[in-house]
């Protein structure tokens, strides 16, 4: 049986143009359109696609809104279209903060080379929301929790400084995390990866490296939200993410975060309690010594590695500083980015976990890395941070 699409957007051009690029596929049915957000809250609670395609600025209801009243009365799996500005990414933010599991560019001229592979991507993302769409009606895949701030709004760079100064020490959450009481979709499912979380393994480690995709920003908020500003390792992060997005995302998780987030620049000295973002369209390498480990930031036109940033060049250059005193973590997403990089890692005798199929928006990468016998540990999501807190004696 097809999976059932709802396409919404107030231009019947790209209503028209994205139910036929979708409809190429005879596991994809595309349901209806809806020509605003009420419109799209309504056939959303009547018809129940499996899947949502949501455009962001539209009359009558705007398509952050219209997120909140689907995620709130039919939760459904939601794909949002974007633009690629700064306005757009922060607006993208704002949707997937309120449920919205993914995004894509809405000029399909800047998600590929030509239109046929931008069709094909559109139609796997949508795929793999599709085969999601289960969890998320059932509250399994949630939205994050901020810790820092009860506001879901995302300031602008010049204002984060005010919100947090940079270095000072804050004062832990009230509740520490190992004490969250967390709700029945949220505990670990797999018996095997509870016992595993006992205690630490006394392990010393010197950096945190993070790698993920699909699903991504919203997995790494509710991570790093729950870290303290005393965290005592520097964390480098590899998001896929077009260029115009990674700043103003990580400007989103600085100013809801205790330990200090930027997007990373060539230069940069890896600090403890700072979480640095890997650039859209750039590659981030590690270089230095141990010691004084600084960030190389550059450009790649290689036609030969299909990631900008890549998760496997960022761990492979963290293997060669650090080499076994990494604690190198997998998260949702779609593809195998990641599993040459772990691999180098743990054949220096670093540490790799990976977030368990159940909590994934896309269970590609953590797949490929539990596949292959690299990963020691999977988790749910609401138990990475604490893990790691665990894990680095620090919880």
């Amino acid at each position: 049986m097809a999976y059932k699409v709802l396409v919404v957007d107030d231009s019947s051009f790209f209503r028209r143009r994205v139910s036929d690029i979708l409809s190429q596929d005879s596991n994809i049915e595309v349901i209806d359109v809806a020509v605003n957000g009420q419109e799209a809250v309504e056939k959303a609670a009547s018809l129940k696609p499996d899947v949502i395609t949501m455009d962001i600025e539209m009359p009558v209801l705007n398509g952050i809104d219209a997120v909140k009243a689907i995620m709130a009365n039919s939760p459904t799996a939601i794909l949002m279209f974007s633009s690629l500005t700064h306005e757009g990414a922060k607006a993208t933010f704002e949707a997937l903060d309120a449920g919205a599991l993914d995004f894509l560019p809405k000029k399909f001229n800047e998600i590929a080379k030509n239109s046929e592979d931008a069709g094909s991507l559109l139609r796997q993302r949508v795929l793999e929301l599709a085969r999601k769409s289960g969890s998320v009606k059932r509250g399994f895949i949630r939205r994050p929790v901020s810790h820092a701030t009860p506001s879901i709004r995302t300031p602008s760079p010049t204002a984060a400084p005010a919100i947090k100064p940079r270095f000072e020490r804050k004062t832990p959450a009230a509740t520490p995390v190992s004490a969250k009481v967390m709700s029945t979709a949220e505990k670990p499912t797999n018996a095997v990866a509870a016992t595993k979380l006992r205690k630490s393994s006394g392990k010393k480690y010197k950096l945190l490296a993070i790698g993920t995709s699909t699903g991504g920003p919203v997995a790494l908020q509710q991570i790093l939200t729950q870290l303290p500003a005393n965290f005592p390792l520097p964390i480098v992060m590899v998001q896929h993410m077009p260029a115009a997005f990674t700043e103003a995302f990580a400007n989103r998780l600085n100013s809801l975060c205790q330990i200090s987030v930027k997007e990373a620049k060539d230069g940069d000295r890896l600090e403890a309690g700072k979480a640095y973002l890997a650039p859209g369209g750039m590659q981030m390498l590690i270089d230095g010594t141990e010691n004084a480990a600084k960030l190389k930031v550059m450009e790649d036109n290689s036609a030969r590695v299909a990631y900008k940033p890549s998760v496997d060049i960022s761990f492979g250059s963290a293997a060669k500083i650090y080499a076994g005193e990494v604690l190198g973590i997998i998260l949702t997403g779609m593809g195998a980015d990641g599993r040459e990089g772990s691999r180098m890692l743990k054949n220096k005798g670093a540490t790799i976990w990976a977030q368990d199929e159940a909590s994934c928006v896309v269970y590609g990468m953590p797949q490929a890395v539990a596949k292959a016998g690299i990963s020691e540990l999977s988790l749910p999501l609401a138990e990475v941070a604490g893990s790691i807190l665990k894990e680095l004696g620090h919880g």
